[in-house]
């Protein structure tokens, strides 16, 4: 069974791990360079920043299983209590869970053509690669939401559960200092203002403290309203309203990255979404709240599902 899964993020990467475990022939596309989707760890020179999920927890049995062979590789480590991180990026859980797969990277999928039993995946952005002549027998979409829902039309595909998603944007400012700054604690949430999120990233097991590395995340709120502003303006407004917290020294790096689905404000409800018929489905962190663990939890039930749907029916007993 050859089966595409569109995303290199947690609940790809974890569908991807079911489906191959269970002997199927998978291959994984994601748009990107890397992998974790906004498990991120951004990386200029020497600086090393986790600009999208900060850390991760486990509450139910089977990510906490897979939490403690993570631990066991060495590719996590508690940050603060509860909090784990990827070690020594942020990055680590998902490379783990690809080593051995089949991931086609820098290639957006714009269009599913073809049909049940022969799904192609084509490409704006690169019309001449050699997998514009593959075909699959199921796709499983591990994709934001908002970006499921035009690549499933484009096979004539609607997946009403996802039109109840909503997301707020987040604007990251990513900081580096070469001295110390004011702020003393591994992270802080300030009570108001357009600074949802301070973390010293540089505190983070495995993290260089060559220089002090802080990411700072706005408000859903103030995001949605500044998306659009230049980088030099966000920049001014968040570093006037970090001034309390780290003190009059300057940084010798700054950068703003826009997330434009970060924050999961209204889940699907559903914990993925599933065409039999087309053999065409979809999960992610919108099935079952903004976290790591909702997004591995979906793409393990995604995958069981399309195992479901695959298996052959019983022979009649003589």
């Amino acid at each position: 069974m050859k089966i595409a899964i569109i995303g290199a993020g947690m609940a790809g990467l974890s569908a991807a791990r079911t489906l191959a475990a269970a002997g199927a022939d998978c291959t994984v596309f994601d748009k990107s360079r890397g992998l974790g989707g906004r498990m991120a760890t951004r990386r200029v020179n020497d600086l090393q920043f986790d600009h999208g999920a900060q850390y991760f927890t486990a509450r139910g049995p089977r990510f906490q299983s897979r939490l403690a062979h993570w631990y066991d590789q060495g590719v996590v480590a508690e940050w603060l209590p509860g909090k784990w991180v990827g070690s020594p990026a942020m990055t680590a859980p998902a490379r783990a869970l690809a080593e051995g797969l089949k991931v086609i990277r820098e290639y957006r999928v714009t269009t599913l053509a073809g049909g049940p039993g022969c799904w192609r995946l084509l490409s704006e952005d690169a019309p001449g690669n050699p997998i514009r002549e593959d075909s699959f027998e199921a796709v499983v979409m591990a994709l934001p939401a908002p970006q499921v829902a035009p690549l499933a039309a484009s096979a004539g595909i609607r997946f009403i559960e996802l039109e109840r998603v909503r997301y707020a944007p987040c604007i990251t400012l990513l900081l580096a200092f070469d001295e110390a700054t004011g702020l003393q604690e591994a992270s802080l949430s300030p009570p108001d203002g357009p600074i949802a999120w301070i973390a010293r990233n540089n505190t983070k097991p495995g993290r260089s403290g060559a220089l002090e590395t802080l990411v700072v995340h706005a408000t859903p709120e103030w995001s949605r309203a500044h998306l659009e502003d230049s980088d030099e303006r966000m920049t001014d407004t968040l570093l006037r309203a970090l001034r309390p917290y780290i003190g009059p020294v300057d940084p010798v790096f700054r950068m703003i990255h826009r997330w434009r689905f970060a924050r999961l404000e209204q889940t699907a409800g559903v914990p993925y979404v599933w065409d039999p018929a087309r053999q065409v489905g979809a999960c992610g962190d919108w099935a079952g709240g903004p976290r790591v663990e909702a997004a591995f939890d979906s793409g393990e039930a995604m995958a069981a599902a399309l195992l479901q749907t695959r298996l052959p029916d019983p022979q009649p007993r003589r």
